[in-house]
Protein backbone atom coordinates (compact mmCIF):
# COMPACT_ATOMS: atom_id res chain seq x y z
CA UNK A 1 0.00 0.00 0.00
CA UNK A 2 2.56 2.47 -0.83
CA UNK A 3 1.22 5.92 -2.04
CA UNK A 4 4.00 7.62 -3.03
CA UNK A 5 6.95 7.22 -6.02
CA UNK A 6 9.86 5.64 -4.67
CA UNK A 7 12.90 8.26 -5.56
CA UNK A 8 16.57 8.13 -5.26
CA UNK A 9 16.24 10.76 -2.38
CA UNK A 10 13.86 8.46 -0.38
CA UNK A 11 15.69 5.31 -0.73
CA UNK A 12 18.87 6.89 0.53
CA UNK A 13 16.81 8.38 3.04
CA UNK A 14 16.03 4.87 4.20
CA UNK A 15 19.21 3.52 4.22
CA UNK A 16 20.47 5.89 5.97
CA UNK A 17 17.95 5.10 8.62
CA UNK A 18 18.74 2.02 8.43
CA UNK A 19 22.34 2.66 9.42
CA UNK A 20 21.47 4.63 12.43
CA UNK A 21 22.04 2.32 15.66
CA UNK A 22 19.64 2.60 18.17
CA UNK A 23 21.38 3.72 20.60
CA UNK A 24 22.79 6.83 18.83
CA UNK A 25 18.34 7.41 17.94
CA UNK A 26 17.14 6.77 21.32
CA UNK A 27 19.28 8.92 22.95
CA UNK A 28 16.73 11.75 20.69
CA UNK A 29 13.80 10.60 23.42
CA UNK A 30 15.95 10.59 26.28
CA UNK A 31 16.04 14.19 26.52
CA UNK A 32 17.39 14.48 30.78
CA UNK A 33 17.19 18.07 30.07
CA UNK A 34 13.35 18.00 29.47
CA UNK A 35 11.50 20.43 31.37
CA UNK A 36 8.83 19.18 33.74
CA UNK A 37 5.08 18.69 32.47
CA UNK A 38 2.81 21.53 33.36
CA UNK A 39 -0.80 20.47 35.42
CA UNK A 40 -3.72 21.52 33.87
CA UNK A 41 -4.75 25.20 35.61
CA UNK A 42 -8.41 24.26 33.96
CA UNK A 43 -11.54 24.84 36.65
CA UNK A 44 -14.43 22.68 36.63
CA UNK A 45 -15.91 25.31 34.31
CA UNK A 46 -13.07 24.96 31.84
CA UNK A 47 -13.47 21.44 31.57
CA UNK A 48 -15.15 19.87 28.44
CA UNK A 49 -17.60 17.53 28.08
CA UNK A 50 -16.81 16.39 24.89
CA UNK A 51 -13.27 16.61 22.64
CA UNK A 52 -12.99 16.56 19.11
CA UNK A 53 -9.29 15.64 18.22
CA UNK A 54 -8.39 16.45 14.66
CA UNK A 55 -4.99 15.04 13.04
CA UNK A 56 -3.84 16.95 9.47
CA UNK A 57 -1.62 13.46 8.76
CA UNK A 58 1.53 15.42 7.24
CA UNK A 59 0.35 19.05 7.51
CA UNK A 60 3.09 21.36 8.77
CA UNK A 61 3.30 25.34 9.19
CA UNK A 62 3.43 25.53 5.20
CA UNK A 63 0.46 23.64 4.88
CA UNK A 64 -1.30 25.55 6.72
CA UNK A 65 -0.63 28.67 5.76
CA UNK A 66 -0.82 27.95 1.99
CA UNK A 67 -4.71 27.25 2.95
CA UNK A 68 -5.24 30.06 4.51
CA UNK A 69 -4.26 32.05 1.62
CA UNK A 70 -5.70 29.80 -0.82
CA UNK A 71 -9.50 30.44 0.76
CA UNK A 72 -9.09 34.22 0.54
CA UNK A 73 -9.52 37.15 3.16
CA UNK A 74 -10.22 35.73 7.07
CA UNK A 75 -12.07 32.76 5.77
CA UNK A 76 -9.63 30.03 6.44
CA UNK A 77 -11.41 27.95 9.42
CA UNK A 78 -7.47 28.00 11.14
CA UNK A 79 -7.84 31.53 11.73
CA UNK A 80 -10.60 30.93 14.45
CA UNK A 81 -8.99 29.14 16.49
CA UNK A 82 -8.16 31.56 19.68
CA UNK A 83 -4.78 29.33 20.74
CA UNK A 84 -2.39 27.56 18.71
CA UNK A 85 1.05 25.86 19.61
CA UNK A 86 3.91 23.68 18.58
CA UNK A 87 4.29 19.59 18.83
CA UNK A 88 7.81 18.09 19.13
CA UNK A 89 7.18 15.00 16.87
CA UNK A 90 10.56 12.94 17.32
CA UNK A 91 9.79 8.98 17.94
CA UNK A 92 11.11 6.64 20.23
CA UNK A 93 14.19 5.70 17.92
CA UNK A 94 13.90 8.42 15.14
CA UNK A 95 14.75 12.28 14.76
CA UNK A 96 11.40 11.83 11.85
CA UNK A 97 8.71 10.06 12.76
CA UNK A 98 6.14 7.64 10.60
CA UNK A 99 2.40 7.61 11.05
CA UNK A 100 2.31 4.75 13.28
CA UNK A 101 4.83 6.12 16.08
CA UNK A 102 3.23 9.73 15.70
CA UNK A 103 0.11 8.56 15.86
CA UNK A 104 0.08 6.42 19.05
CA UNK A 105 2.13 9.39 20.88
CA UNK A 106 -0.53 11.76 19.83
CA UNK A 107 -3.46 9.04 20.83
CA UNK A 108 -1.65 6.75 23.50
CA UNK A 109 1.03 8.90 25.24
CA UNK A 110 3.82 7.18 24.33
CA UNK A 111 7.31 7.67 22.49
CA UNK A 112 7.42 4.66 20.52
CA UNK A 113 9.75 3.41 17.30
CA UNK A 114 8.44 4.05 13.71
CA UNK A 115 6.75 1.44 12.27
CA UNK A 116 4.96 -0.01 15.09
CA UNK A 117 1.19 0.84 16.22
CA UNK A 118 0.33 0.71 19.50
CA UNK A 119 3.17 -0.87 21.18
CA UNK A 120 5.95 0.30 23.20
CA UNK A 121 9.57 -0.60 22.31
CA UNK A 122 9.38 -3.05 25.59
CA UNK A 123 6.86 -4.93 23.78
CA UNK A 124 3.77 -3.52 26.23
CA UNK A 125 -0.05 -2.60 24.57
CA UNK A 126 -0.72 1.00 25.30
CA UNK A 127 -4.13 2.18 25.25
CA UNK A 128 -5.76 4.78 23.34
CA UNK A 129 -7.90 8.01 24.67
CA UNK A 130 -10.64 6.55 22.66
CA UNK A 131 -10.80 3.28 24.61
CA UNK A 132 -10.00 5.09 27.87
CA UNK A 133 -13.18 7.01 26.76
CA UNK A 134 -15.10 4.08 26.43
CA UNK A 135 -14.21 3.06 29.74
CA UNK A 136 -15.12 5.88 31.40
CA UNK A 137 -18.91 5.71 29.53
CA UNK A 138 -17.97 8.50 26.68
CA UNK A 139 -19.37 7.73 23.65
CA UNK A 140 -16.32 7.21 21.13
CA UNK A 141 -15.53 6.83 17.57
CA UNK A 142 -13.30 7.90 14.27
CA UNK A 143 -13.69 9.17 10.99
CA UNK A 144 -10.71 9.25 8.54
CA UNK A 145 -10.79 9.36 5.06
CA UNK A 146 -7.84 6.58 5.02
CA UNK A 147 -8.40 2.89 5.31
CA UNK A 148 -9.23 2.01 8.71
CA UNK A 149 -6.43 -0.19 9.12
CA UNK A 150 -3.98 2.95 8.70
CA UNK A 151 -1.53 3.84 10.96
CA UNK A 152 -3.65 6.84 12.51
CA UNK A 153 -6.90 5.22 12.90
CA UNK A 154 -5.05 1.82 14.07
CA UNK A 155 -3.16 4.00 17.07
CA UNK A 156 -6.96 4.10 18.32
CA UNK A 157 -7.39 0.52 18.78
CA UNK A 158 -4.95 -1.57 17.47
CA UNK A 159 -1.11 -3.33 18.86
CA UNK A 160 1.33 -4.20 16.71
CA UNK A 161 4.97 -4.27 16.15
CA UNK A 162 4.45 -3.34 12.53
CA UNK A 163 1.70 -0.94 10.61
CA UNK A 164 1.47 -3.29 7.98
CA UNK A 165 -0.11 -6.47 9.86
CA UNK A 166 -3.12 -5.95 8.46
CA UNK A 167 -4.72 -9.30 8.92
CA UNK A 168 -4.03 -8.48 12.29
CA UNK A 169 -4.90 -5.02 12.63
CA UNK A 170 -8.06 -5.71 11.21
CA UNK A 171 -9.22 -8.38 13.56
CA UNK A 172 -8.11 -6.05 16.50
CA UNK A 173 -10.81 -3.22 14.89
CA UNK A 174 -13.34 -5.71 14.65
CA UNK A 175 -13.06 -5.84 18.54
CA UNK A 176 -12.74 -2.34 19.71
CA UNK A 177 -15.09 -0.85 21.53
CA UNK A 178 -16.12 2.36 19.61
CA UNK A 179 -19.34 3.35 18.83
CA UNK A 180 -18.69 4.55 15.70
CA UNK A 181 -15.87 3.87 13.00
CA UNK A 182 -15.92 5.21 9.61
CA UNK A 183 -13.43 5.46 6.49
CA UNK A 184 -12.20 2.96 3.36
CA UNK A 185 -10.80 -0.68 3.07
CA UNK A 186 -13.32 -3.32 3.38
CA UNK A 187 -11.27 -6.40 1.17
CA UNK A 188 -9.37 -6.61 4.19
CA UNK A 189 -12.69 -7.82 6.18
CA UNK A 190 -13.24 -10.30 3.79
CA UNK A 191 -11.64 -13.96 3.89
CA UNK A 192 -11.21 -13.83 0.45
CA UNK A 193 -8.81 -11.05 0.77
CA UNK A 194 -7.04 -11.98 3.74
CA UNK A 195 -4.19 -14.87 4.22
CA UNK A 196 -6.01 -16.33 7.50
CA UNK A 197 -9.16 -16.68 5.68
CA UNK A 198 -11.07 -15.19 8.60
CA UNK A 199 -13.99 -12.51 8.32
CA UNK A 200 -13.90 -9.69 10.78
CA UNK A 201 -16.77 -7.64 8.89
CA UNK A 202 -18.95 -11.22 10.00
CA UNK A 203 -17.43 -10.66 13.70
CA UNK A 204 -18.61 -6.80 13.17
CA UNK A 205 -22.16 -8.32 12.44
CA UNK A 206 -22.33 -10.49 15.52
CA UNK A 207 -21.47 -7.69 17.61
CA UNK A 208 -24.16 -5.83 16.39
CA UNK A 209 -22.59 -3.20 13.73
CA UNK A 210 -24.93 -1.45 11.06
CA UNK A 211 -23.10 -1.94 8.20
CA UNK A 212 -22.48 0.81 5.87
CA UNK A 213 -20.82 -0.04 2.38
CA UNK A 214 -21.65 3.00 0.72
CA UNK A 215 -21.98 7.17 1.56
CA UNK A 216 -26.02 6.43 0.66
CA UNK A 217 -26.28 3.52 3.22
CA UNK A 218 -24.25 5.92 5.67
CA UNK A 219 -26.49 8.61 5.27
CA UNK A 220 -29.55 6.10 6.34
CA UNK A 221 -27.67 5.57 9.58
CA UNK A 222 -29.66 6.32 12.40
CA UNK A 223 -28.16 4.58 15.49
CA UNK A 224 -24.89 3.46 16.72
CA UNK A 225 -23.03 0.96 16.83
CA UNK A 226 -21.82 2.00 13.28
CA UNK A 227 -19.13 0.45 11.14
CA UNK A 228 -18.56 2.64 7.51
CA UNK A 229 -16.10 1.11 5.11
CA UNK A 230 -17.02 3.02 1.98
CA UNK A 231 -14.33 2.09 -0.66
CA UNK A 232 -12.75 -1.53 -1.55
CA UNK A 233 -9.39 -0.07 -0.70
CA UNK A 234 -8.15 3.16 -0.08
CA UNK A 235 -10.56 6.29 -1.02
CA UNK A 236 -9.86 8.28 -3.73
CA UNK A 237 -8.55 12.01 -3.70
CA UNK A 238 -10.17 14.28 -2.49
CA UNK A 239 -12.23 16.15 -5.92
CA UNK A 240 -12.54 12.70 -6.76
CA UNK A 241 -13.83 10.80 -3.94
CA UNK A 242 -17.84 11.54 -2.57
CA UNK A 243 -17.65 13.92 0.55
CA UNK A 244 -16.65 11.07 2.98
CA UNK A 245 -15.31 13.41 5.05
CA UNK A 246 -17.84 16.29 5.56
CA UNK A 247 -19.85 13.55 5.30
CA UNK A 248 -18.51 10.83 7.90
CA UNK A 249 -17.59 13.99 10.17
CA UNK A 250 -21.62 15.06 9.68
CA UNK A 251 -23.03 11.64 11.11
CA UNK A 252 -21.01 11.25 13.97
CA UNK A 253 -22.07 14.56 15.56
CA UNK A 254 -25.40 13.72 14.89
CA UNK A 255 -25.03 10.01 16.68
CA UNK A 256 -22.49 10.75 19.07
CA UNK A 257 -23.54 13.45 21.22
CA UNK A 258 -27.04 11.06 22.08
CA UNK A 259 -24.25 9.91 24.90
CA UNK A 260 -25.41 10.64 28.27
CA UNK A 261 -21.72 11.06 29.30
CA UNK A 262 -20.25 12.99 26.21
CA UNK A 263 -18.21 11.92 23.69
CA UNK A 264 -14.66 11.99 22.11
CA UNK A 265 -14.27 11.55 18.24
CA UNK A 266 -10.85 11.48 16.36
CA UNK A 267 -11.08 13.23 12.97
CA UNK A 268 -8.08 12.52 10.45
CA UNK A 269 -7.64 14.31 7.12
CA UNK A 270 -5.53 11.12 5.86
CA UNK A 271 -4.84 12.04 2.20
CA UNK A 272 -2.79 15.30 2.97
CA UNK A 273 -0.05 13.00 3.99
CA UNK A 274 -0.32 11.50 0.39
CA UNK A 275 -0.62 14.57 -1.54
CA UNK A 276 2.98 15.64 0.05
CA UNK A 277 4.32 11.99 -0.18
CA UNK A 278 3.46 12.76 -4.32
CA UNK A 279 5.19 16.29 -4.17
CA UNK A 280 1.39 17.05 -5.59
CA UNK A 281 0.47 20.26 -5.59
CA UNK A 282 -3.26 20.12 -6.88
CA UNK A 283 -3.89 16.85 -4.92
CA UNK A 284 -2.36 18.80 -1.50
CA UNK A 285 -4.77 22.25 -2.30
CA UNK A 286 -7.88 19.52 -2.72
CA UNK A 287 -6.92 17.91 0.41
CA UNK A 288 -6.84 20.79 2.19
CA UNK A 289 -9.83 22.65 1.02
CA UNK A 290 -11.79 19.55 2.10
CA UNK A 291 -10.07 19.68 5.88
CA UNK A 292 -11.24 22.90 5.75
CA UNK A 293 -15.23 22.03 5.02
CA UNK A 294 -14.28 19.74 7.90
CA UNK A 295 -13.07 22.25 10.07
CA UNK A 296 -16.10 24.30 9.51
CA UNK A 297 -18.64 21.94 10.54
CA UNK A 298 -16.82 20.80 13.61
CA UNK A 299 -16.30 24.46 14.98
CA UNK A 300 -19.92 25.70 14.02
CA UNK A 301 -21.30 22.27 15.98
CA UNK A 302 -18.42 23.37 18.99
CA UNK A 303 -19.43 26.89 19.11
CA UNK A 304 -23.37 26.36 19.20
CA UNK A 305 -22.24 23.57 21.54
CA UNK A 306 -20.23 25.45 24.34
CA UNK A 307 -19.06 22.34 25.71
CA UNK A 308 -16.77 20.78 22.93
CA UNK A 309 -12.66 21.14 22.83
CA UNK A 310 -11.57 21.10 19.36
CA UNK A 311 -7.93 20.45 19.29
CA UNK A 312 -6.17 19.74 15.14
CA UNK A 313 -2.77 19.22 15.01
CA UNK A 314 -0.69 16.70 12.70
CA UNK A 315 1.35 13.53 13.29
CA UNK A 316 4.46 14.98 11.22
CA UNK A 317 5.08 16.84 8.48
CA UNK A 318 5.83 15.69 4.81
CA UNK A 319 7.38 16.94 1.76
CA UNK A 320 9.27 20.02 3.58
CA UNK A 321 6.85 22.00 2.50
CA UNK A 322 7.91 25.43 1.85
CA UNK A 323 6.58 28.62 0.45
CA UNK A 324 8.78 30.87 -2.00
CA UNK A 325 5.92 32.89 -3.63
CA UNK A 326 2.52 33.91 -3.49
CA UNK A 327 -0.48 37.01 -4.01
CA UNK A 328 -2.75 37.19 -0.66
CA UNK A 329 -4.73 39.64 -2.34
CA UNK A 330 -4.90 36.46 -5.52
CA UNK A 331 -4.96 33.79 -3.03
CA UNK A 332 -2.34 32.04 -4.54
CA UNK A 333 0.83 30.51 -3.38
CA UNK A 334 3.53 28.60 -5.20
CA UNK A 335 4.32 25.36 -3.17
CA UNK A 336 7.86 23.91 -3.31
CA UNK A 337 9.07 20.38 -2.05
CA UNK A 338 12.31 19.19 -0.51
CA UNK A 339 11.39 15.57 -0.26
CA UNK A 340 9.01 12.83 -0.63
CA UNK A 341 9.51 11.91 2.48
CA UNK A 342 8.38 13.29 6.27
CA UNK A 343 10.29 15.73 7.96
CA UNK A 344 11.18 16.53 11.66
CA UNK A 345 10.34 19.80 11.85
CA UNK A 346 7.76 21.07 14.63
CA UNK A 347 4.02 20.74 13.65
CA UNK A 348 1.06 23.25 14.70
CA UNK A 349 -1.32 22.85 17.11
CA UNK A 350 -5.01 24.42 17.70
CA UNK A 351 -7.31 24.13 20.36
CA UNK A 352 -10.68 25.96 20.62
CA UNK A 353 -13.24 25.42 23.38
CA UNK A 354 -13.43 24.72 27.11
CA UNK A 355 -9.57 24.40 28.17
CA UNK A 356 -7.97 25.29 24.82
CA UNK A 357 -5.84 28.03 26.36
CA UNK A 358 -3.03 25.09 27.94
CA UNK A 359 -1.96 23.44 24.55
CA UNK A 360 -0.24 27.01 23.19
CA UNK A 361 3.27 27.12 24.05
CA UNK A 362 6.01 24.37 22.26
CA UNK A 363 5.15 20.88 23.66
CA UNK A 364 5.98 17.46 22.82
CA UNK A 365 3.18 15.19 21.02
CA UNK A 366 2.78 13.56 24.21
CA UNK A 367 1.66 16.05 26.09
CA UNK A 368 -1.02 16.87 23.91
CA UNK A 369 -2.41 13.33 24.64
CA UNK A 370 -1.79 13.86 28.56
CA UNK A 371 -3.53 17.49 28.35
CA UNK A 372 -6.74 16.16 26.20
CA UNK A 373 -6.97 13.18 28.83
CA UNK A 374 -6.77 15.24 32.09
CA UNK A 375 -9.27 17.46 30.75
CA UNK A 376 -12.06 15.13 29.90
CA UNK A 377 -11.29 11.96 31.50
CA UNK A 378 -9.30 12.62 34.84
Amino acid sequence: MNRFRPSTLALLSLLALSACSRTTAGSVAAETDRPAPVASTATPAERPRNVIFIIGDGMGTAQVYSSIVNQGGNRSQFLRFPYTGFSRTYSANRYTTDSGAGGTALLCGQKIDNQAVGYTPEGQACPSLLVTAHERGLATGFVVTSSVLDATPASTYAHVPHRKMFDTISMQMAHAPFDLMIGGDRNHFLPRHRHDGLAPLDTLRQRGYTLALTLAELQKVAHTPLCALLTPDDPSMAGVRDPLLTEGVSKALALLPDSSHGFMLMIEGSQIDWACHNNDTAYLRQELNDFEQMLRLVLDYAQADGQTLVVVTADHETGGTTLLTGDIAGRQNTIHFVTEGHTGIMVPVFAFGPGAHLFSGIQENTDVYRKVKQLLLD
